[in-house]
């Protein structure tokens, strides 16, 4: 059963006196919103209007989500995350804690995002992806030194790629499916390989489907207009 929520409706939430729930949300049932985290942090959630919750999902208290949220089924959100509008996280998928999630950014199917990551606007996760932030695992010292990747705008992950600790994705950079990034990326590079290697720019890519003839066209677009605003 999906439930649509209107200002002054009254809906099943963990700790409800402490869920800010935007206006227009549909929930399905069996959604859990502010699930209580274990660590002493704040615990007020924060979810803005427009959201679409599918079954199975959790999201904790603690963390600010903007408008226009759409997740898929069974993803978990943990506490003290910021995450913008327009955010899409589809089926399976984890967003661990303390993370900074901009605007219009997509994440496809399992795929776990670490502690302290940050991705900025218009990010594109494809299925599987993973990013770490542990450069030390079992070390008695590993908590004291997490840091996850920073994948800056318009950044494109392929599938099953994983990301390693404080590594930075450049502007607009494509990631190819499979790859082991153990290093930090150009703005426009493509990289592929384990470990990944650049291997060329966005602009050298040709569509080979025939449908146009640059597939990320629209990216060298905002990269240069982004670039003349500066």
């Amino acid at each position: 059963m999906t439930k649509v929520l209107r200002k002054g409706d009254r809906v099943q939430l963990r700790n409800a006196s402490l869920v800010q729930l935007g206006a227009r949300a549909v929930i399905d049932a069996g959604v859990i919103l502010g699930y209580a985290p274990s660590r002493e942090v704040g615990q007020r959630l924060v979810i803005g209007p427009s959201a679409r919750i599918r079954q199975g999902s959790i999201i904790y208290g603690g963390s600010n989500i903007g408008r226009n949220l759409e997740t898929g089924h069974n993803v978990i959100i943990r506490e003290e995350n910021l995450i913008g509008d327009n955010f899409c996280i589809w089926s399976n998928s984890i967003i661990d804690y303390g993370c900074k999630i901009g605007n219009n950014v997509k994440v496809h199917n399992n795929v776990y995002i670490a502690q302290f990551t940050i991705i900025e606007d218009n990010v594109f996760l494809a299925p599987g992806v993973s990013l770490a932030n542990d450069i030390h695992p079992g070390c008695r010292d590993a908590n004291r030194c997490l840091k996850g990747p920073h994948i800056r705008n318009g950044a494109q992950v392929g599938i099953n790629s994983c990301i390693l600790p404080r590594v930075t994705i450049g502007e607009y950079a494509l990631v190819g499916a499979g790859s082991v990034v153990t290093r930090d990326v150009p703005p426009r590079s493509v990289v592929y390989g384990n470990p990944a290697r650049v291997v060329g720019t966005i602009e050298d890519l040709v569509c080979t489907s025939g449908l146009r003839d640059k597939p990320y066209g629209h990216l060298i677009e905002r990269f240069q207009n982004a670039n003349r605003v500066r």
